[in-house]
Parts: C-alpha cells; sequence; structure tokens
C-alpha cells in the first residue's frame, strides 16, 4: 500500500495540479484543515504566485469579510493614494487574518505585480465570507447604505423604496446589531423586530431594482462599480436573512446559520467567476464537495459547503485541493496514527506532497483507512470515505511554530 501511494506522490506546484485536472478550471480552490498556521498560507502563496504567472488567474479571493476585501482590493490596484499597509491589514481582513505575516506578505506580492501594469492584466483580491464573526455578524448599515447610495445616483431618488432618513431611523444603533450574546441567545437577537422585518422587505425591493435596471446600468456603469453595486445588495440582504435567523429559537437554529454563511459566500464566488479565472484559499469545510460537519453548542451540526454549492452550479469548471497535516505539536497534534490517511502519507519521505484524491482512492480500495481523531477542536482531519472527491490532496508533514506578523 506505501509503495503504491509513493508512485502517485508528486511535487506540490502548479504545473503538477494542472497536470491532475482534465482543463484549467474557471475556480481553483485550495482548502486548509486548520486556521492559523502561516506555513499553510506560505505555501499558498508560493503555489498562487505560480498559478497566476503561469495559468493566467487574475483574481484571488479568501475566507475573510467580502465589504472589508474592498481595501484590500484598492491598495492593490494603485501605487499611490492608497492607504497606508498597516491600515490596510487591520481594515481589510476579518476573523484577525490581518495580523498574519502571510497576508502580509500576499498582500504586498499582489500590489508589486500590479505596478506598471495594465488595468486588464492587473491582479483583484477579494473576501468572499459574509461580515460574519464567529461569536456576531456586523449590522446591515454599510451595505444597505451603500447600496442605497448606489441606486440614488444611477437612477435617481424617486423608484427608490425609501429615504436614506428612514434607513438610518429603522437600523438604530448599530450595536442592537453586533451584541455577541444574540449567537447563543436568540432573544438578544434584533433579527425579528418590527424594524428588521421592514429593513428586509426594502433590502429586497432595493435589490429587485438594481436587477431591473442590470440591462442598462451593466453597460453604463464601470464594470467595478456595477460588481460592488451587487456585492452590496447580495450582502445586505444576506445579512438581514443571517439576523432573523439568529432571532430563531428554533433546534435547527445553529445548523441554518452556517448553512446561510456559506451559501454567502458561494453568492459572492460565484459573481467572482464571472469575471474570470479565481483562485480561493478557506477551510476545507467552506470549500469541500461533501457535506460538511462540525460539532457547536452540544449539537452536530451539517450543511452544503460554499464548495458543494459552487460546484453543483460550475460542474467541472470547479477543482477543489484539499490539505491535509501529519502534526501541529504547538496544538497537541502529534504523529498521526498508520492506519490513518494522514498516517500513511507521513510514512513518505517528502515534507510536502501532491496526491490526485481519485488515485489515492483506488490505492487504498483493499480497506478503508481508519479516521483520525484530533485533539484539537480548531484541526479537521480528512475523511477517509470521501477522499475521491477531491480533485487532489495537498499533504503537509509537520507544522513549524506560528510566527508573528512583521
Amino acid at each position: 500500500m506505501a509503495t503504491d501511494i509513493e508512485d502517485i506522490a508528486r511535487t506540490v506546484d502548479a504545473a503538477t495540479v494542472m497536470d491532475l485536472l482534465p482543463a484549467r478550471p474557471r475556480m481553483l480552490a485550495l482548502g486548509e484543515p486548520t486556521h492559523g498556521e502561516d506555513s499553510l498560507l506560505d505555501l499558498r502563496n508560493a503555489l498562487f504566485r505560480r498559478l497566476v504567472e503561469e495559468e493566467g488567474y487574475r483574481t484571488i479571493a479568501i475566507e475573510s469579510d467580502c465589504t472589508a476585501g474592498l481595501v484590500v482590493d484598492d491598495h492593490i490596484a494603485s501605487a499611490a493614494g492608497a492607504p497606508a499597509e498597516d491600515e490596510v491589514m487591520r481594515r481589510g481582513f476579518s476573523h484577525g487574518f490581518g495580523a498574519s505575516a502571510a497576508n502580509r506578505e500576499l498582500v504586498r506580492w499582489m500590489r508589486a505585480y500590479n505596478d506598471g501594469r495594465p488595468a486588464s492584466e492587473r491582479l483583484r483580491f477579494a473576501g468572499f465570507d459574509g461580515p460574519l464573526e464567529i461569536t456576531a455578524a456586523a449590522s446591515p448599515r454599510q451595505a444597505l447604505t451603500a447600496l442605497h447610495g448606489t441606486l440614488t445616483a444611477w437612477v435617481g431618488a424617486e423608484p427608490l423604496p425609501c429615504t436614506a432618513q428612514t434607513l438610518d431611523r429603522l437600523l438604530g444603533p448599530d450595536d442592537r446589531w453586533t451584541d455577541p450574546g444574540a449567537m447563543w441567545d436568540p432573544a438578544e437577537s434584533a433579527g425579528r423586530s418590527a424594524e428588521a422585518a421592514e429593513l428586509r422587505l426594502l433590502a429586497d425591493d432595493m435589490a429587485a431594482l438594481l436587477d431591473a435596471q442590470a440591462p442598462h446600468l451593466a453597460t453604463a456603469t464601470p464594470r467595478d462599480d456595477w460588481d460592488r453595486a451587487r456585492l452590496y445588495a447580495r450582502t445586505a440582504t444576506g445579512l438581514l436573512r443571517y439576523h432573523a435567523c439568529m432571532a430563531d429559537p428554533g433546534p435547527s437554529r445553529m445548523a441554518r446559520l452556517v448553512a446561510l454563511r456559506d451559501r454567502m459566500m458561494a453568492d459572492n464566488l460565484l459573481a467572482l467567476a464571472e469575471r474570470g479565472p479565481v483562485l480561493v484559499h478557506a477551510h476545507n469545510r467552506h470549500l469541500q464537495r461533501e457535506k460538511s460537519t462540525m460539532r457547536m453548542g452540544g449539537r452536530e451540526l451539517e450543511w452544503w459547503s460554499a464548495g458543494a454549492l459552487v460546484s453543483a452550479r460550475l460542474g467541472g469548471e470547479y477543482a477543489f485541493l484539499a490539505t491535509a497535516l501529519g502534526t501541529i505539536r504547538h496544538q497537541g497534534v502529534d504523529t498521526p496514527p498508520p492506519d490513518t490517511v494522514e498516517g500513511l502519507l507521513y510514512a513518505l519521505p517528502e515534507a510536502e506532497c501532491l496526491v490526485g484524491g481519485r488515485l489515492l482512492a483506488a490505492a487504498l480500495q483493499d480497506g478503508l483507512p481508519a479516521p483520525r481523531v484530533s485533539p484539537y477542536h480548531g484541526y479537521f482531519p480528512l475523511d477517509p470515505a470521501h477522499l475521491a472527491e477531491n480533485d487532489a490532496i495537498v499533504f503537509v508533514k509537520d507544522m513549524p511554530p506560528p510566527r508573528r506578523a512583521g
């Protein structure tokens, strides 16, 4: 068995990735089994650079706030006049990802790559997560007011369903939306108040007005402005839907919340795919084709990931590379048992390797490996029953201790 795996293990680079795929996919997604490991992001950076240079990808999207990501996109597009790098890292990322040295290096490289290039050849950056954190969701104010202001400028005030003053009154103070207590206590959420219900109708009306004007606006406005207006519409309606679910006391509440989050991710990814080939990086659980699972709040949750939703729409134009790890000793994850997928890969001599998912599943057909059990809640091992649903698996043997951004 080990010999068979050694025969199909390859170097992790752009050429070998493309050799495993029938054609260049419109969306190529690289997952990670845990967050916070800059070594995995270093690998991502190196692979994505080669895919940009050799395969013509022009958008890099990561699991971060989609509206905050606009700050990064503006920064890498201009050699002058953009916010300072420290401010970009602070405002342009969610989930604490702006503190990552590897994410800072990615931003620097994208900005340097764009310097002096015509607009048609420049790289674009995008966050594709909603403005959501594990403990809270953002106020819909930014998305709603930006959508309202854009529509007012483009079609005038008369067709709009309300004034800006009405939006401000219904939104109220932002802390009523961002209260962390609402994640665990539905009664603390403003998501099903009378004002929130009215805002959902208004957001839907404004999104419908934007769609109704598409034949004119899509050609009469700059493409970036049109894309941002659509992003604001998706974010406003998605956030209000999410807040309404936060206020639901029913037993399926948490499962619905994680599903709604991935639905927002999928909608953002599909919009990015409309403008050309996209490289994506996020947790494996958000990109895999099989149903995702997670234990939260004492319940086992199941939902379809953003990757599964996008794959259902794009078919063969979506490709997914899962990443698996051997050890994360600073998190208590030691050498994997030899009868697990990770243990079999750990026996290979390479520090990093790439293995086709279907090839690996075929090599292991004589007996399904045991599922690995992680002592660290933040690390999710591979599911040996779904290896063939990964276009490839990137295996990294050992994680070094974390480093600080600089």
